[in-house]
């Protein structure tokens, strides 16, 4: 393999060891062994899954190990984003309260896995999006064959992948809402990330929505 192809086996192994360096395990209530045993059958999938695409970006990469609430609850996830390069913890806007963030849930048009943990293919933070509310772009992406991404996908984005989450390029999960207008969103605030909600029908010039391939691929 030449030094410029992607190595997708490689990337899940530091995927996993990632997770694994950040504590994951002690989180998620397991021992190291079996944590890395848990996710390890979601290798395969992410080789096969990611045949073709290129090589990740600052702003796409080619899948996410994607974990949910299930593993590890979303405000001890949030804790453990950093913006590349820095070292200060994400942090739940105060105006996000977090007894609400169990009522956010996958929109009806995605088909998340049941489980721990799931792979999610081509994911982009949706900067070509910016300056248009996320209702016109949750209209614009369906009709391009991408879906949008979730509040645990976003947090598995910056979590694996810093460089996501830049100055003037935030993005909204359109892929989690409540039954609202409320739709949450990554963003930057004082030297790191930040987790709040924007409104379904307002636009801000830093602020994308983020999409993926819609085939999501779960545990078996």
């Amino acid at each position: 393999m030449s030094d410029d192809q992607f190595d997708a086996a490689a990337e899940f192994d530091r995927q996993l060891d990632r997770l694994v360096t950040l504590g994951y395990p002690a989180l998620a209530g397991l021992p190291e062994a079996a944590f890395r045993a848990r996710l390890a059958p979601l290798r395969g999938a992410a080789v096969t899954g990611a045949a073709g695409l290129a090589a990740p970006t600052d702003r796409r990469v080619p899948f996410l190990l994607a974990t949910t609430r299930e593993l590890v609850p979303v405000g001890e996830r949030i804790a453990l984003t950093t913006l590349a390069g820095k070292r200060k913890p994400g942090v739940l806007d105060r105006n996000f309260p977090a007894a609400d963030l169990p009522t956010f849930h996958p929109i009806k048009e995605l088909e998340v896995p049941a489980g721990p943990a799931y792979l999610l293919f081509d994911v982009d933070r949706g900067e070509e999006y910016r300056n248009q509310p996320p209702s016109a772009a949750l209209e614009d992406m369906t009709a391009r064959d991408r879906l949008p991404i979730t509040i645990d996908e976003g947090l598995a984005f910056v979590t694996l992948h810093p460089p996501a989450l830049a100055s003037n390029r935030c993005f909204s999960l359109v892929g989690s809402r409540c039954g609202d207008r409320r739709v949450p969103a990554l963003w930057i605030s004082q030297g790191a990330p930040k987790l709040g909600w924007c409104w379904f029908g307002n636009p801000h010039t830093w602020l994308g929505s983020a999409t993926a391939h819609p085939v999501r691929v779960g545990l078996d």
